[in-house]
């Protein structure tokens, strides 16, 4: 698949997402690592946005996919 798409970079970004987090419940105080889930999270939701409003139908099958859910947009 094409790792440059916006579909590519929101489902690595998931998989990196879910993989912090449990990292960092074995891990509380691991800063470092809550930053970088940060920033990661901040990536991850700019890219969501973005391909809400470019591609609705996308949108909805990746969030199905990937058992994720955005309470609302911006």
């Amino acid at each position: 698949k094409n790792r440059g798409s916006v579909e590519f970079q929101i489902v690595s970004f998931t998989n990196k997402i879910r993989r912090l987090t449990s990292h960092l419940e074995l891990h509380e105080k691991n800063y470092l690592s809550q930053r970088g889930l940060r920033k990661i999270l901040g990536k991850h939701q700019r890219l969501l946005s973005y391909l809400s409003k470019t591609n609705k139908i996308r949108y909805k099958e990746l969030i199905g996919e990937l058992d994720i859910w955005k309470s609302k947009n911006r």
